[in-house]
């Protein structure tokens, strides 16, 4: 066997030996069973013999392993092998439905929710119009979509095992608590995870919707594949988020990407968010001599339906809000030299923009990026939660056939959400 190829369990002892704690066996026989796990999920229908080659661990660890994720619920003797029916070898492949993952996107108007097994498939989605509720009655409808959803798959509520929000706000890393929440009464400065946590008893993961959005375009949309990146959302609010070197960029406090403070101590407007753009409609629109089917209240919908139908000072609306967009992407491609930005939320994922934002960027850097729209539009954030909860719901279900075991499953199957 060729010097590189290793065996994973001596390299994972030497790596924890010389850069932390001493490897113990039960450490050791969990990095094994998520290797032998990983490496199933990625060639699925597999034989013993293969996961040994492809995970670079003994037949015997391999072996060991196996009957630990058998015993969990996670794998299975597979019916077929790759290319047909196998004859008496025996093949694995992964139990998707093993546990699910909840993912939520909590706006001011809505709250989305997805329903994914360990694949990352979407068994079931659901939009809620919430109606301006406050933190409280969030909470409540957060409960209801989780028993809506697994009803809706035809399947127990009980398999959710990781829950993913996603919030207008800053969530501090020392306790959880989310900062500069405005677009939601009452959500500022509480630990709204913890809260979820203590109601359905679950792990909760609570994210910056924006971050999240960043992350199902890097998983499934435009940027995949794409390791310097920002995704730029523009809609009743403003926020980036930032992936480089393939990895989210949270900053010290858990901050990065909170633009509106770029305007910080200028005087001249440039908000491009969805308040601002109604002003600068009536403000175009009620000029000396123009001519335009704009009305009151001017909304963002109604200026863009006007602008691909040839109104000019729509148009002009679009041109300057493009101009105000541009201006925030400069400072962030300036510092980060980032090779994309995706243009997202109710305002940012008009097509119409594009051409002008570009342009602009072209004058303006020496190295523009490109510019392109959310190719998931308002799924961005829950695919980017759906990809955070199946990640760590793999992480954790590797060794938590102490927690599950198959007997636990099947009662769990035949059983109706609970309220």
């Amino acid at each position: 066997m060729p010097a590189v190829r290793v065996s994973m369990s001596l390299a994972l002892v030497k790596l924890l030996h010389d850069n932390g704690p001493v490897a113990t066996p039960p450490l050791l026989k969990r990095l094994n069973e998520e290797a032998v796990l990983r490496t199933i999920r990625a060639g699925a229908p597999i034989s013993r013999a293969q996961i040994s080659r492809r995970a670079g661990i003994s037949k015997p660890t391999v072996s060991l392993a196996l009957q630990a994720l058998l015993e969990a619920g996670l794998v299975r003797e597979a019916a077929d092998g790759p290319g047909g029916p196998s004859y008496g070898a025996v093949y694995f492949e992964p139990v998707d439905e093993a546990a699910l993952v909840l993912a939520v996107d909590l706006g001011a108007r809505f709250l989305r929710g997805v329903l994914g097994d360990l694949a990352g498939r979407v068994r079931a989605r659901q939009d809620v119009e919430l109606g301006g509720a406050d933190a409280d009655r969030a909470l409540e409808a957060i409960v209801q979509l989780r028993n809506g959803l697994a009803e809706a798959a035809g399947l127990s509520v009980d398999l959710v095992e990781e829950i993913v929000v996603g919030v207008p706000g800053v969530v501090e890393k020392e306790d959880g608590s989310i900062r500069l929440a405005l677009n939601v009464a009452g959500l500022d400065g509480r630990r709204f995870g913890a809260e979820i946590e203590d109601r359905i008893g679950v792990s909760v993961t609570v994210e910056n919707d924006v971050n999240l959005a960043a992350l199902g375009e890097r998983s499934l949309g435009v940027a995949h594949g794409v390791d310097d990146f920002v995704f730029l959302s523009v809609g009743t609010g403003l926020g980036a988020g930032l992936v480089l070197r393939g990895e989210l960029q949270r900053g010290h406090n858990g901050a990065a990407g909170e633009l509106d403070y770029v305007r910080a101590g200028r005087e001249d407007d440039l908000d491009p968010c969805a308040a601002a753009l109604t002003e600068v409609a009536a403000k175009f629109a009620r000029a000396d001599g123009a001519r335009t089917s704009l009305l009151p209240p001017y909304d963002a919908r109604s200026v863009f339906t006007a602008s691909r139908n040839g109104d000019a000072v729509a148009r002009a609306v679009v041109a300057e809000e493009a101009r105000r967009i541009a201006l925030h992407i400069v400072p962030i491609a300036a510092v980060t030299d980032v090779g994309l930005v995706v243009l997202g939320g109710g305002i940012g994922a008009n097509a119409e923009l594009l051409d002008a934002v570009r342009t602009r960027l072209a004058g303006w850097l020496a190295y523009p990026p490109r510019v392109q729209i959310s190719s998931l539009g308002d799924g961005a954030v829950l695919m980017g939660g759906l990809s955070v909860g199946v990640q760590s719901a793999l992480r954790s279900a590797s060794h938590s056939q102490a927690v599950k075991g198959p007997a636990s499953r099947e009662r769990s199957a035949a059983k109706p959400p609970s309220s």
